[in-house]
């Protein structure tokens, strides 16, 4: 849970914070690129700078560290920007085009140059965002056709990912603690979410853990969790040809540590909150067989609501941010989320009740 408090003044904070500043407006600059771009379009993430510039992008990342992450240290900012770029390249092979230098130079900044390195920046071939599944959804555009390509794309995918080895046991305490987590932060009275349908979704989900530890125990022993992507949303994922899916979750191994049915479960949530369930369905058919995907179990209603959660959780918790950024956005989401979350909880309990 991320501390609430207004730090103390840090003159070495105060630095680097302003290093960061004259940077990102570096970057901004169009005449600063070699393919001299028309404009530079700036966006800036919890975690990141990014600069589009013509047919290239440039990602930035912040000096910040939290929990799950650390780029604090130049070093460690470079060895995340080389992960990035390997790992990605599993799902979005050609899109990353590798990690250059950011040096200081007379009146500022150069890219790849060869003064002192100040920063290092991934770099991008630019991608037509019109094409991500999240707005051909919203537009209601996407076809069979592309569906089932990236129902292949992902069966090739879990297919071929690396399994990792994990104690029952701990895997059933990483579930634990994660639906702990989501409880507390959402119950947070300031945020005035309903408590009771928190609380009724927690119950039922606690009730699964408790009576399904052998489903789950199955699920490790059958070496189901895999070195996953970690955070496939449908705006990572884009359906033109080569139907490259981006933005893996490269600075923690942890994270990425998933049953696949999870992730697939996390995908097709959020088809549905776009409008498109029936894309989900489609991609939970197609992967049934591969993913051990039995629906009496209830397991994948289970992952869709923990997704749930953790997707509420993490909206409303912008609001702990000093300044945040379209504050009124995350209750609205966050109340999405739940709701989403309370009518999956309600199907599960009919079902475990059998």
């Amino acid at each position: 849970m991320l501390d609430r408090k207004a730090s103390t003044f840090d003159p070495d904070a105060a630095a680097e914070a302003n290093a960061v500043a004259r940077k990102v407006d570096w970057l901004s600059g169009a005449q600063h690129y070699d393919s001299a771009p028309d404009t530079v379009t700036v966006r800036e993430t919890h975690m990141s700078w990014v600069f589009m510039a013509g047919d290239r992008v440039y990602k930035l990342k912040k000096p910040v560290r939290f929990p799950y992450l650390d780029f604090s240290t130049l070093e460690r900012r470079a060895a995340a920007c080389r992960a990035e770029v390997s790992l990605n390249g599993r799902l979005a092979a050609g899109v990353y085009l590798g990690v250059l230098p950011l040096t200081t130079a007379a009146g500022g900044y150069e890219i790849g140059g060869g003064g002192p390195i100040a920063d290092w920046l991934v770099v991008m071939r630019r991608l037509d965002e019109g094409q991500t599944l999240e707005q051909l959804l919203r537009a209601r555009k996407v076809s069979p056709t592309q569906a089932q390509t990236l129902a292949d794309k992902l069966h090739h995918f879990y297919r071929h990912a690396p399994r990792i080895m994990l104690h029952p046991e701990s895997y059933l305490l990483s579930l634990q603690r994660a639906s702990a987590l989501d409880h507390r932060v959402l119950l947070d009275p300031s945020f005035s979410l309903n408590r009771g349908t928190i609380e009724r979704i927690s119950r039922i989900r606690h009730r699964f853990l408790r009576q399904c530890r052998k489903v789950l125990n199955e699920r490790v022993h059958r070496r189901l969790i895999v070195d996953a992507h970690g955070d496939l949303r449908p705006e990572h994922i884009w359906l033109s040809a080569p139907y490259p899916i981006i933005d893996c979750l490269e600075f923690n191994a942890s994270l990425r540590a998933l049953d696949a049915l999870d992730e697939l479960a996390f995908l097709h949530l959020e088809c549905e909150r776009l409008g498109g369930r029936w894309v989900g369905e489609l991609l939970r058919r197609r992967l049934a067989i591969l993913l051990g995907d039995d629906p009496s179990t209830g397991l994948f209603l289970f992952y869709r609501i923990s997704r749930a959660m953790l997707r509420a959780r993490l909206s409303i918790a912008h609001l702990f941010d000093a300044k945040p950024r379209t504050p009124e956005k995350w209750p609205r989401l966050a109340r999405a989320y739940l709701a989403i979350a309370a009518s999956d909880a309600g199907e599960l309990e009919r079902l475990r009740a059998c």
